[in-house]
């Protein structure tokens, strides 16, 4: 019985730790995809429930500058939601203070609720309306194209042979 708790024990302590790790930024790669230190390996991480715009799209690099100066060279802890299809861990990105970083990007302005990946998340909902609301960020323009059109946009550009 004391084997049986202890393998029990074991397989649960190991889940909960695969959900969570804390570790530097070292790169920010986009508005919405990072790199962060674990176990002396750089982990591309992607936040979960959110698009940012493109590079080279409008308001990518802002973006991309606010996820900086939001978490750059900071410990953050993740909170794991599992991979992408192309391999990259999902999760929220939570400051030493708390502070939801998904969140915070959304509530300034520079990304969307990304509504395919995170359609019951009724906070990220409430924060980019709230953004539309009072113009905040990409949602100056009367018109922000979403990342998701503007990468189909351009795969449909692309010929046939690449």
């Amino acid at each position: 019985m004391r084997r049986l708790t202890f393998l029990v024990l074991l397989v649960l302590f190991s889940a909960d730790s695969a959900r969570a790790f804390t570790g530097e930024v070292v790169g920010v790669l986009d508005g919405d995809t990072i790199e962060v230190l674990h176990n002396g390996n750089a982990q591309r991480i992607r936040l979960q429930g959110i698009d940012c715009p493109e590079k080279g799209q409008p308001y990518g690099n802002n973006a991309k500058q606010a996820t900086s100066a939001l978490v750059f060279a900071l410990e953050v802890t993740l909170q794991i939601h599992g991979k992408d299809k192309y391999g990259r861990i999902l999760a929220d990105v939570l400051l030493a203070d708390g502070t939801n970083v998904n969140y915070t990007l959304v509530k300034e302005g520079w990304c969307w609720w990304y509504r395919k990946y995170a359609p019951d998340d009724v906070m990220l909902a409430a924060l980019e309306a709230e953004a539309g609301l009072a113009q905040k960020g990409l949602w100056a323009d009367p018109h922000p194209t979403p990342p998701w059109e503007f990468r189909k946009a351009r795969r449909g550009n692309r010929s046939p042979d690449r």
